[in-house]
């Protein structure tokens, strides 16, 4: 049975804001404090990554800690992440593909679920299950601003997120689609950045990333 995606919920958290900051955290305390950074700077949903060992209990630390933020959880791969990163408090969960198995675990949770899908074939299959806001990933080795202009036309009823590849230098071509909600970024936490603990460097750069229109 398809289960229509809970648009509602996921563009509330998209639509706050014109970058969705990408990360992946070394601790718990780490995501905290970053978490902190940006809600400093104006950007009030980060996306954290399950690349890292401590990528779940930095989600379950900033759901607890820093109520004022959105967290996510990203590169979901499998039905078993996406429980697991439910269960540590996840508020809506990306993946950079989609399979039916993750479809499927997403049915029916308080979380919702933002899966990527890029060729026409993809997206018809999206369609078909019900979803109409897709991550587009990686963003610009598939075709960049050119390509998703071209979807437009064809798939009027798609919003992407497009992540991958996007900095300050191009972020403002991608937010001039129409069919481009947010873009994903890590470049407002940058690795180093955050490992030195410099966070007013963060919240310098979120600032940035909130102040943008197209």
């Amino acid at each position: 049975m398809t289960m229509p995606q809970d648009k509602t919920t996921l563009l509330k958290v998209l639509q706050a804001q014109p970058v969705m900051p990408v990360v992946a955290v070394a601790s718990a305390s780490e995501a905290v404090n970053l978490s902190r950074a940006l809600v400093a700077g104006g950007l009030k949903a980060i996306e954290i990554t399950l690349r890292t060992s401590a990528a779940l209990e930095a989600i379950r630390a900033v759901a607890a800690e820093v109520p004022e933020i959105v967290v996510g959880a990203g590169t979901i791969l499998t039905p078993k992440q996406f429980d697991d990163a439910e269960e540590a408090g996840a508020k809506f969960v990306v993946s950079p593909g989609a399979t039916m198995e993750v479809l499927d675990a997403a049915k029916g949770s308080p979380a919702p679920l933002l899966p990527g899908a890029a060729t026409p074939s993809e997206l018809m299959a999206m369609i078909e299950e019900g979803y109409e806001v897709l991550k587009f990933f990686p963003a610009e080795q598939l075709g960049g601003v050119p390509y998703l202009k071209s979807l437009a036309p064809v798939f009027q009823n798609i919003t992407f997120c497009p992540t991958g590849g996007i900095s300050m230098a191009n972020v403002r071509d991608y937010l001039a689609l129409p069919n481009v909600v947010c873009v994903g970024g890590s470049w407002v936490a940058p690795k180093d950045t955050v490992s030195a603990g410099r966070f007013d460097e963060v919240t310098r750069l979120a600032a940035e990333a909130a102040a943008l229109t197209a």
